[in-house]
């Protein structure tokens, strides 16, 4: 019956956002709210 079930899940999609991955007290998240990074979508855009 497990070997089953593990068949079935492969099948699964799961959805999750990048967000929910990283902890509310992670470093990346005191320095995504210090600094603005909107800079960066100018300099890749297409011309």
């Amino acid at each position: 019956m497990m070997i089953k079930n593990a068949g079935n899940q492969r099948n699964q999609i799961q959805f999750v956002s990048a967000d929910s991955l990283v902890p509310e007290d992670h470093l990346l998240r005191d320095i995504d709210r210090a600094i603005d990074f909107s800079f960066i979508y100018e300099l890749v855009q297409d011309k």
